[in-house]
């Protein structure tokens, strides 16, 4: 039953976070937003969908950030 709801949890923020960040592949959006969800049953805090949304746009904001630039052509 708790799988169940974690998943009703999780797809919406995942849609959401996949229009925000269009250059992240959606499976990467997916597994940050399972990984927050797991973080925060783990830790003892009430995963509501605005937390895990919040958090989870903070590590693909740190993975986009991270990213090379792109090389220019010469």
């Amino acid at each position: 039953m708790l799988a169940l709801a974690t998943r009703f949890l999780r797809e919406p923020v995942s849609l959401r976070l996949a229009e925000e960040f269009l250059t992240v592949p959606v499976d990467t959006i997916d597994r940050c937003v399972a990984d927050v969800c797991a973080c925060a049953q783990h830790l003892g805090v009430t995963a509501t969908p605005e937390i895990v949304e919040r958090i989870a746009r903070e590590h693909l904001l740190a993975i986009v950030n991270s990213a090379p630039p792109p090389r220019s052509s010469r």
